[in-house]
């Protein structure tokens, strides 16, 4: 088994109305009950879009921890869902499976294996 990133950018999420996204929720968690019931789900969760952003480098040798993000971009991480699948195929079916869901394009990463888990 191995751990995978399935993410989103809030620029893909696109403008709908407050009640498609109601909508949505419903359809989303039943999702996430199937992942726990396989036994795939580790962790998800939406990024608040207008809450507060921090942060941390340490490239000067000193700790500096600032308001904002790190560099200005058009595009950021919006949220994100960790599973634990057998396989690049389950992986990707479990993407599919919160883009239906959700309603916008999402993107799988594999983590990399740590040294204590090879």
């Amino acid at each position: 088994m191995a751990e995978y990133l399935i993410y989103f950018n809030q620029q893909w999420v696109g403008d709908h109305t407050e009640e498609w996204f109601r909508g949505r929720g419903p359809l989303v968690m039943a999702v996430l009950a199937e992942m726990k019931e396989a036994g795939s789900y580790v962790f998800a969760g939406g990024l608040e879009e207008d809450g507060p952003v921090f942060s941390a480098d340490a490239t000067s040798g000193t700790v500096l921890v600032t308001d904002g993000p790190f560099v200005e971009t058009t595009e950021f991480l919006g949220g994100f869902t960790v599973v634990d699948a057998a396989d690049d195929e389950t992986a990707k079916m479990w993407a599919g499976r919160i883009a239906e869901a959700c309603g916008w394009p999402q993107e799988v990463r594999r983590f990399q294996r740590t040294p204590q888990d090879s």
